[in-house]
């Protein structure tokens, strides 16, 4: 499947009247993030309807907060996110009555959500979304998923997905040690749990273009909008 197949289908999803949302789900480190600005660069780029990316990452709980619950060290689970927010801010995205929505976002230097980071206004017609748990059955994040029009998953084998993180924690300010540690625990717990969801897609990626299932998007910094996990 090539990128023009991605965003043939992706623009299929629009209709006249209403807003559509689209998701993108898969495991910590397998590309959602890029799959999601590669089709929203194209779609804008085309310009025959407003496209806005919201990523998940926005709704990381804040550290402080983790401390206080006691779940500092599995931080990236699923019961580190405000979920039922996500799922609001998607009611809201559908519900299509207000002239901007503002979402949050997430800077990873800082490994913090951003209130307010990413402005969607009304003439988003597309809104991409992506996440590891978009696909999850447990409440909030069944609401979240009944909201999507469709959702992708993102494959990707594990021995690449395990270096793109691992490269991605070092860049970010962990050790060689400590990145490694962290990818091989609590992120590959999260990535077995979502990996479980795959068949519950309404498409799964593989190799898009040749260059490998949602390409990694290098060494670029995440900032406010486009966070990574």
């Amino acid at each position: 499947m090539t990128l023009d197949d991605l965003v043939d289908r992706a623009a299929a999803l629009v209709r006249p009247g209403r807003r559509t949302l689209l998701g993108i789900a898969g495991p910590p480190g397998s590309g959602k993030s890029t799959l999601a600005e590669r089709l929203v660069g194209r779609l804008r780029a085309a310009g025959d309807f407003g496209v806005a990316h919201v990523p998940m990452d926005g709704f990381h709980l804040a550290d402080a907060e983790l401390d206080r619950l006691g779940r500092r060290e599995r931080k990236g689970a699923p019961d580190t996110f405000d979920a039922a927010g996500y799922a609001a801010l998607l009611r809201r995205l559908k519900e299509d009555e207000e002239d901007l929505v503002y979402a949050p976002g997430f800077e990873r230097v800082l490994e913090q959500p951003l209130a307010g980071a990413v402005a969607v206004p009304r003439s988003a017609r597309l809104i991409v979304t992506e996440g590891n748990y978009l696909l999850l059955r447990d409440a909030p994040w069944a609401r979240a998923r009944a909201l999507l029009d469709e959702v992708w998953f993102c494959d990707l084998e594990d021995a690449e997905r395990i270096r793109r993180l691992v490269s991605r924690h070092e860049r970010f300010g962990k050790d060689r040690d400590s990145a490694v540690a962290w990818v091989l625990g609590p992120d590959q717990r999260n990535a077995e749990l979502v990996a479980a969801t795959r068949d519950r897609a309404d498409l799964v990626v593989g190799d898009v273009d040749g260059r490998g299932t949602c390409p990694d998007g290098g060494d670029r910094a995440d900032r406010a909008g486009g966070g990574r996990r």
